[in-house]
């Protein structure tokens, strides 16, 4: 007897590179029996916020070479020559000196993934699957409809539409909590055009992650000119109408980002994710938790000890508490910026060598392996994971691009950017009549500064569950708060005490932490207060699943996060 597969209608909300991912995969499946339907608010598939005018202006550049982008139809070597020579001449590619190497400006970058998307349509209508791309479409609500087991997404506040599964795939989102109101006030450097004026003052950028680099990149043109001296070494100069202009950072520890360099794994050991088997294993041995530090040992210990076993010999006796140590009391030692050039020249040797540093390359594909099992990682485990290890992994993985570091150092040898250490008890008041004030403490006591302008820079907030703005998920208790439970209940408790109503206790009398996001299972699925999971409804928009997600990594992230995915919902 022959068992038809029903078919099945697919909602991708968001048109960005995470839906991107997800419709190769669907394209790619074998089934013709699916209907896609994708909704996106802009009007053009691909770029998403980060590679269009949204995120991007011209003076912004990737931070992964050709080689480290997940393979999706071209490869970006073999499509530069396919682009217009206008183009080509606009951002000053040759495209025979191009090569899989070379990172590329984040506005053709977008071009790209946008022809990708095209390719992948092409493939989708040869393979019978009909595609409905809905441009300039806002969702603004989701829904489970329990009884008829379909999902009704509402656009434009208004219309709604049913379907079997729905991926929400909805991006980056950047609340706005005082912009527009306060004058000088900005929460966040997107979209960048929002950021070409001139400012004859000093300027306060909170952060010095990639997101405040494309601040600096886009203020420092506006008030400046960037040329090269003879020896071919960046030189700033501020305009004649803007001498009094600077940009303060202010950065926790008063570290700056490291640099690109090469990775001899261009896709960061995706061979050494722990297997579901592995997780399992391990987590009957340790009261259902998977420990932090197995993970530590399995996916950087032991890759360093492969690739460079000097090194190893000096860190294989340390906990995570001791390595972070011991990177991070180097890098305050030194001056951020005499070291942003050291590590200029380091990874330019690295990437001309085609030469990896291996401890850094290892701190990638230990983020990259721990993202995905970190949703059975003890409540304990994360906070130490966050208080510890996070601020490096930050750092030392951000992969500067080489041209945005020789920027910087230009314009702080010239005298108009320089960084400032805070710590966690640093505030911004934003006030009344315009601009903030900085408070801080650091060895010369306490600090109050004024600025007519600030820049919120720390990059892509995790979102709390009340934030979700899908309240159809919320009221129906499709969705639920994400937590961790804590393994040593005493220790639950104290942090409870330190921290209040992030600590919680359950009907079992467990102490639990409450972090940002909502709850997940392994294929993304939504995850309800009971811990059913939905069927229907899969969430990959990274500001709403932080909580278990605490490094997702770009498009890295949305590669993998597809095929988890796809698997399920077409099984």
């Amino acid at each position: 007897m022959t068992r038809h597969t029903p078919h099945l209608k697919i909602a991708i909300l968001g048109g960005g590179p995470s839906a991107l991912f997800i419709y190769k995969r669907l394209v790619e499946s074998g089934r013709s029996n699916i209907e896609i339907d994708i909704f996106e608010k802009g009007g053009r598939l691909g770029a998403g916020m980060p590679y269009s005018a949204d995120g991007a202006n011209d003076e912004h550049i990737t931070n992964v070479s050709g080689n480290e982008i997940p393979d999706i139809v071209t490869l970006v070597a073999e499509w530069i020559c396919t682009v217009p020579k206008d183009t080509l001449d606009k951002f000053r590619i040759d495209p025979k000196q191009f090569n899989e190497y070379k990172t590329l400006p984040r506005l053709l970058f977008g071009q790209y993934l946008g022809d990708q998307f095209k390719l992948l349509q092409q493939q989708a209508k040869e393979a019978g699957i009909v595609t409905n791309v809905h441009f300039n479409c806002t969702v603004t609500d989701v829904a489970d409809n329990t009884a008829n087991e379909k999902v009704t997404v509402t656009l434009n506040g208004d219309s709604g539409a049913e379907f079997d599964r729905v991926i929400i795939c909805t991006g980056h989102l950047w609340p706005k909590k005082h912009e527009g109101k306060i004058e000088g006030y900005y929460d966040s450097p997107y979209p960048p055009s929002k950021l070409t004026f001139k400012a004859n003052h000093p300027v306060a950028v909170r952060g010095s992650s990639l997101t405040a680099i494309d601040a600096i990149r886009t203020l420092g043109r506006y008030n400046g000119t960037f040329n090269k001296d003879e020896r071919g070494k960046v030189v700033y100069k501020v305009k004649a109408d803007s001498p009094d202009f600077k940009i303060q950072m202010h950065s926790r520890n008063g570290l700056l980002p490291a640099l690109r360099f090469h990775l001899e794994d261009s896709h960061l050991g995706k061979d050494t994710i722990l297997t579901a088997d592995e997780i399992a294993a391990v987590r009957a041995e340790n009261d259902g938790f998977l420990p932090l530090d197995y993970v530590f040992d399995k996916n950087f210990k032991a890759g360093v000890q492969q690739n460079d076993p000097a090194y190893y010999e000096e860190i294989k006796d340390l906990s995570i508490e001791g390595f972070v140590g011991k990177v991070m009391e180097l890098r305050e030692r030194v001056d951020a910026f005499k070291l942003l050039a050291a590590e200029y020249t380091e990874a330019d040797r690295s990437i001309k060598r085609r030469e990896s540093i291996y401890w850094k390359e290892m701190l990638g594909v230990l983020s990259f392996a721990m993202n995905y099992p970190a949703k059975y990682f003890s409540a304990e485990d994360m906070l130490r994971l966050k208080r510890e290890l996070m601020p490096l992994i930050s750092v030392v993985i951000a992969y500067v691009p080489q041209s945005s570091a020789a920027e910087m150092l230009a314009m702080h040898q010239a005298g108009h950017l320089d960084i400032v250490s805070v710590g966690d008890d640093s505030k911004v008041e934003a006030l009344d009549t315009g601009g903030i004030i900085y408070h801080y403490t650091d060895e010369q006591g306490e600090h109050h500064e004024h600025y007519q302008t600030f820049v919120d820079c720390i990059g892509q907030p995790h979102l709390s569950f009340d934030e979700l703005p899908f309240k159809g998920l919320v009221d129906g208790k499709t969705v639920s708060r994400a937590k961790l439970y804590f393994r040593d209940q005493q220790q639950g408790k104290q942090e409870q005490e330190k921290q209040g109503d992030q600590v919680g206790v359950d009907r079992d009398g467990r102490y639990y932490l409450t972090v940002p996001g909502i709850t997940i299972n392994d294929s993304f699925q939504a995850v309800d207060e009971y811990n059913a999971l939905n069927e229907r409804i899969y969430v990959m928009a990274v500001p709403f699943i932080g909580g278990y997600n605490p490094d997702y990594s770009g498009l890295d992230f949305g590669e993998a996060a597809s095929v988890a995915i796809v698997k399920t919902l077409l099984a």
